[in-house]
């Protein structure tokens, strides 16, 4: 291993086991506890010693008798010290694990849009249970078993040095093959681990594409299709475990050997010992259950070796996530006091992270005026819902920049400014909750009559009683059990409680038929009332009465000016409505 390499190792270790700083209370009685075990399962094989003695004497009872009282004493206190470590130290697992996701998951969230255009949703809830689950014990359980397995392997030599040094001397020359083959086995190991878990957050993904959009793999019949590609995905990972497993089972192989030849050397040159009179029996016994007691030490050692590297491995993953700061942020910008709805596109150039070599808005320049109605028109593709995802800023602009009322975007408070636009979209996206909850989540602290009386304005509140659970009614997962229409006014419904300044209207009732559109696009009509908007729209025949309308073509303003202005054009605009009058006849 490099030096950077190593460097970066303990580093990893470092902060690993950093981790547990919070729980130094809880840890600290825990490990009072493990010593107290260690010293009490230290104890037992004196007694044993004990025991065999004084089965060869002729008045051994007495001394078999108060031995035996002794030993179940010490096992008692054995037993509640080995409760209270095993309880505290799983407990403070659990407390850091819960802590770590807690954050791992604040920060993706914070995460910019572009984060999520190059990362797979599998991936990420991969990290968050698998990965974070790995570290779980490695900072409190198995650090109080590698505590106690050191503490009784440190006891253990002790003791046997004492006992027997040329004894021990021959027992321990079976070490340095055992502290090589860790070294190579927790290299090879830490190395599996992340391939493993890298292929089980690739299975993860396609489970989670496969899952969530179930209704479309039926749809195309394709579900053998997706099982084969899950399973092709669980293979990889399938063979990097076998790789692991084999690794596994050679190092621990080869641990046994060499701590059964390590015993059968003792006994044959312990025996010897006992026969020439240099030892008794209970010298002897007491030796190799300390020589049992190290031999499970090391091993014990050697396999949590093992699971460290493992959570090492994992930890690379969580800590990449937990140190990446997001790409559009600004939590400490200006607010302006007073929101006019003014937005200014100067010389918008554009191109998705993902995509950095294909240009989606080139030099756009285009003026949204306070309280009007602007359309954005186009063939698909062309720029139009880019434009929205900026305004947001969900993204920033390549180059040039975007105004609102004067001010650079990137120059404001970025959760501020979001909550100035409200947004509603061709296919609404509801949580897997109430109807009350998703109107709420326009403004978290609005009451029952409030969420009411948005419903009523988006006409949604006739639909909404007529359930029997009325607002209480579960929408399921991204509200499949409403309607188009249903789902749209929820989202017309959630828009008007925000009541934002800014309103992005997005193709909202191209896919409803001719009753639900009539009733969204009364909804529609309340909500844009005395507010800036932006209408996104593929058909024509929404943006009619729209103040400005902008044709986009090939990411560039193409055209511009009211409906009835750009028909009497011969240009791009006349020809995408005489293209849809055609199609429509």
């Amino acid at each position: 291993m490099s030096e950077p390499a190593e460097r970066k190792s303990r580093a990893d270790w470092k902060r690993l086991v950093g981790l547990a700083r919070p729980e130094i209370p809880t840890l600290a009685i825990a490990t009072l506890a493990l010593a107290g075990g260690s010293v009490g399962t230290l104890v037992a094989p004196q007694g044993i010693k004990l025991l065999m003695d004084a089965v060869q004497k002729p008045d051994g009872r007495a001394i078999l008798d108060q031995t035996v009282v002794g030993l179940m004493g010490v096992f008692v206190l054995v037993g509640i010290f080995g409760f209270l470590r095993a309880w505290l130290f799983t407990l403070a697992g659990e407390r850091v694990v819960a802590n770590l996701r807690k954050q791992l998951y604040a920060n993706v969230v914070r995460q910019e849009v572009g984060f999520f255009d190059a990362q797979r949703t599998g991936e990420l809830i991969n990290r968050l249970a698998a990965d974070t689950g790995l570290l779980q014990n490695s900072v409190t359980v198995n650090i109080s078993m590698a505590l106690r397995f050191a503490l009784q392997a440190i006891g253990s030599l002790c003791v046997l040095f004492y006992t027997s040094w040329k004894l021990t001397a021959l027992m321990l020359g079976v070490v340095p093959f055992v502290a090589i083959g860790a070294v190579i086995f927790a290299r090879m190991v830490r190395t599996l681990s992340r391939k493993t878990q890298d292929a089980l957050a690739g299975a993860s993904a396609v489970a989670e594409e496969t899952l969530g959009n179930i209704r479309t793999v039926r749809s195309f019949a394709r579900e053998e299709q997706e099982v084969g590609r899950y399973a092709v995905k669980v293979d990889e990972s399938f063979q990097l475990g076998r790789t692991l497993a084999l690794t596994y089972g050679a190092f621990q192989g080869a641990m046994g050997f060499a701590a059964y030849a390590a015993i059968a050397v003792v006994l044959w040159y312990g025996g010897g010992l006992v026969m020439d009179g240099s030892m008794s029996v209970g010298d002897l016994t007491a030796f190799m259950l300390y020589t049992l007691f190290l031999a499970f030490a090391l091993g014990g050692i050697s396999g949590l070796f093992g699971d460290f590297n493992r959570a090492l491995g994992a930890s690379e993953r969580v800590f990449e996530l937990l140190d990446r700061t997001p790409g559009v942020v600004n939590t400490t910008g200006r607010t302006l006091e007073r929101v006019e709805g003014r937005v200014t596109l100067d010389g918008v150039d554009f191109a998705y992270p993902t995509r950095l070599d294909a240009p989606v808005l080139r030099g756009v320049h285009v003026e949204m005026e306070p309280g009007r109605v602007l359309a954005l028109v186009g063939a698909s593709g062309g720029g139009k819902s880019t434009v929205a995802s900026l305004l947001a800023r969900l993204y920033d602009p390549t180059a040039g920049r975007i105004l609102l009322d004067g001010v650079d975007l990137r120059d404001l408070d970025t959760r501020w400014l979001r909550e100035q636009i409200g947004a509603v979209a061709q296919e609404p996206v509801l949580f897997a909750t109430t109807i009350e909850e998703n109107i709420r989540y326009g403004r978290p602290g609005a009451t029952h009559a409030e969420v009411e009386a948005a419903a009523e304005a988006a006409n949604a509140d006739t639909f909404v009683r007529a359930f029997p659970e009325g607002y209480q009614t579960l929408v399921g997962e991204r509200g499949v059990r409403l309607s188009g229409g249903q789902k749209q006014r929820i989202a017309i419904a959630r828009a008007l409680l925000k009541d934002p300044r800014i309103l992005v209207l997005d193709e909202a009732t191209s896919a409803l038929d001719s009753e639900s559109e009539h009733l969204v696009q009364e909804a529609l009509e309340r909500l844009m009332h005395g507010r800036t908007v932006l209408v996104i729209a593929h058909r024509l025949s929404t943006v009619r009465d729209a103040d400005r309308v902008v044709v986009i073509e090939g990411g560039k303003v193409a055209e511009m000016g009211t409906h009835d202005e750009l028909v009497a054009r011969d240009g791009v605009y006349r020809r995408l409505v005489e293209r849809q009058f055609s199609v429509a006849s």
